[in-house]
């Protein structure tokens, strides 16, 4: 007689924890997102930083000379026109009057040619997928125009400190200027940078066709001097526009009357603007060049 042996009762599975709706757990922020979210800020600061330590952390003076640069321009107008010249054609200082002419051209300078060559400068990091152009023109955007707009209180507070003058000033208009020169900068550096870009022989081309600039942006007269040809010439240089409203801060007496803000601004927006779309739809190109 055979005995059977009971069956083995089946395993239990360890308990489950009931079943939570989506709505019980709390909702987490994609990882990606979370470690994106400030990185074009510390792109750009990293960029920024890189490029004080290489333009002015290699040599003597650093910042220095930055100041010094536009101060020796602007004392050798002073000096070489007081030769010539009795007075200048507003107030009774030749400092104060160059002053106010070269700092914004200066500025508008110093942006432009800076932002224009921006991918060249920052092309080697550009290979890294967290560094983008953008990146590199809103860098060397911000790092010029905090420098040329301290170098600009500087030397105005020092022609100040050092001339008689009487000049009462009227800070929106000269802040104005400075807004629009900054402005005017971006936009014809950010078109430049593209074209520089996909055309190497542009940038001779462009230091070529801007030199005279420097004569026809009335840092060195009045509009109102020119005759009536070259006024309706030099009325669509938007650099006259900003010389003239930034003396009307410092010179009450002075109304430039033909300035036109709504111009610069438009040309200035107009400018970046295509800059934008030229180079979304051509960066990869310049490059893989």
């Amino acid at each position: 007689m055979t005995r059977t042996t009971p069956a083995a009762a089946p395993a239990q599975s360890p308990a489950l924890p009931p079943a939570q709706s989506p709505a019980q757990y709390p909702a987490q922020p994609p990882l990606a997102g979370r470690a994106r979210r400030f990185a074009t800020l510390r792109t750009v600061a990293a960029l920024v930083l890189r490029e004080m330590s290489t333009r002015y952390g290699r040599t003597p003076g650093g910042y220095l000379w930055a100041i010094l640069e536009p101060m020796a321009a602007i004392l050798f107008l002073a000096i070489g026109f007081s030769l010539v010249i009795r007075t200048p054609s507003l107030g009774t200082s030749f400092l104060l009057f160059y002053a106010t002419g070269f700092l914004p051209f200066n500025l508008y300078q110093s942006i432009s040619a800076t932002t224009g060559r921006a991918i060249a400068y920052s092309k080697p990091l550009l290979k890294f997928p967290a560094v983008t152009w953008l990146d590199a023109v809103l860098a060397r955007f911000l790092l010029n125009s905090l420098t040329g707009i301290l170098i600009t209180f500087l030397l105005i507070g020092g022609v100040y400190a050092v001339t008689d003058s009487r000049a009462v000033l009227d800070l929106p208009p000269a802040v104005l200027a400075m807004v629009l020169s900054l402005l005017l900068g971006l936009g014809v550096g950010t078109l430049n940078c593209v074209l520089m870009g996909l055309y190497p022989l542009w940038d001779v081309a462009w230091s070529v066709i801007t030199r005279p600039l420097f004569l026809a942006s009335g840092v060195l007269f009045l509009y109102e001097d020119l005759p009536p040809l070259a006024q309706d010439i030099l009325w669509f240089n938007p650099l006259m526009h900003i010389t003239g409203l930034m003396r009307s801060g410092f010179y009450p007496s002075y109304t430039a009357a033909y300035v036109s803000v709504t111009y610069v601004l438009a040309t200035s927006l107009i400018l970046f603007a295509l800059g934008l779309v030229l180079m979304g739809r051509f960066h990869r190109d310049i490059l893989n060049r």
